[in-house]
């Protein structure tokens, strides 16, 4: 038996509507909005008395989804240090190709992004940068050029 296919990546985050407001800036479509609990949620995560609000993102190509989840209870813990760098153990970052790097970072500015460093080009072939989103996630831009 083998992988079918990644289904999503899932970010907590503690404010959903104004991370689904900063994805869909940036151009993933809300796919759906759905409250999570009971038992089948506290046994699949591994907490008690799981209540959660999630908003399912997808790609405008239909084959990436990104999960935003709000936990109600139990309270989502936050990790140490609040902001990590690129270069923490762990889920990295998640990266998505732009037809336009300058014009996506002025529209996630006004959505609470920061660049963590600046825009630079690797050879020919690409401009790119990381910047901060919400709950502190590390999203990466990548605009192909050439």
């Amino acid at each position: 038996m083998t992988v079918q296919r990644m289904d999503n990546v899932a970010v907590v985050v503690e404010d959903l509507d104004a991370a689904v407001a900063f994805f869909t800036e940036l151009g993933l479509e809300v796919e759906g909005r759905a409250q999570i609990e009971g038992q089948f949620a506290d046994r699949a995560v591994g907490l008690d008395g799981v209540r959660s609000e999630i908003a399912m993102m997808r790609t405008p190509d239909g084959h990436g989804r990104l999960e935003l989840t709000r936990y109600v209870t139990p309270a989502a813990v936050g990790a140490q240090p609040q902001d990590p760098p690129p270069n923490t153990l762990g889920l990295h970052r998640v990266m998505f190709a732009v037809d336009d790097i300058d014009d996506t970072i002025a529209r996630l500015r006004a959505h609470g992004a920061e660049l963590l460093g600046e825009v630079a080009q690797y050879e020919n072939t690409y401009r790119l940068c990381y910047l901060r989103g919400p709950a502190g996630i590390v999203v990466a831009l990548a605009q192909q050029i050439g």
